[in-house]
């Protein structure tokens, strides 16, 4: 006869396995749904470039920009029963500088401008928002375990949530600036997924969700 340690080892291997084979399986499944986001809409709206100190914590004053955007996109179809929130967020990049300027060898300059985390209806309870914000989100959406309208982003000359600064500290006048908009589909179990450049399956690619070319003006004094 086993002793009981031995029976409850057994037991716990027993429950371990068959709780990873079900979450294995409920991660599969996220293949079995399309995923077809798109963007309508990405574009700046309003770019300015100021010397000053970005935050209040800065030790010098140094050129940063302050990018308004537009963004009509819909991400809906990233919301899936496994989907516990989507973290979604818009970056400015401009290529580097040559080497000869000092700028450094980075191919690309990058920087996220503005970010969002947009929870499922199974998942507002950890939002991290007030409590009366809290409580309509959670009425919302109470009773649905997809809700459609989530996901879908209509932003007119957005703010930015953070300003974009250079480690030279200079970063008026440059060329050749894109938005770009990316997501991140954190599932309740499963592998984190990001926007991919190819189709697979029937996980389709973003497409469009880069803005046409910009550039950055002169530095602009502040009042």
């Amino acid at each position: 006869m086993h002793s009981s340690l031995v029976r409850i080892q057994n037991a716990f291997g027993f429950f371990t396995t068959v709780a990873f084979v079900v979450a294995a399986l409920i991660a599969g499944t996220d293949f079995l749904a399309p995923r077809t986001p798109s963007v309508g809409v990405l574009k700046p709206t309003n770019v300015q470039v100021v010397r000053g100190r970005p935050h209040y914590y800065s030790s010098k004053k140094e050129e940063y920009a302050i990018i308004r955007f537009s963004l009509d996109a819909d991400l809906s179809s990233l919301f899936t029963w496994n989907t516990k929130q989507l973290f979604v967020y818009v970056t400015a990049e401009w290529p580097a500088a040559s080497a000869s300027s000092g700028s450094g060898a980075n191919a690309t300059n990058q920087a996220v401008i503005w970010d969002s985390i947009i929870t499922s209806p199974s998942a507002d309870h950890l939002a991290n928002l007030g409590p009366i914000a809290k409580k309509k989100l959670i009425r919302s959406a109470k009773g649905k375990s997809i809700d459609p309208s989530r996901g879908i982003l209509s932003l007119k000359n957005q703010r930015p949530k953070y300003q974009i600064t250079h480690p030279s500290g200079k970063i008026a006048e440059r060329e050749d600036v894109v938005l770009r908009l990316h997501y991140n589909v954190q599932p309740w179990v499963g592998l984190l997924t990001w926007n991919r450049d190819a189709d697979i399956g029937r996980w389709k690619t973003l497409r469009d969700n880069v803005s046409k070319k910009f550039s950055f003006p002169a530095v602009k004094k502040k009042e």
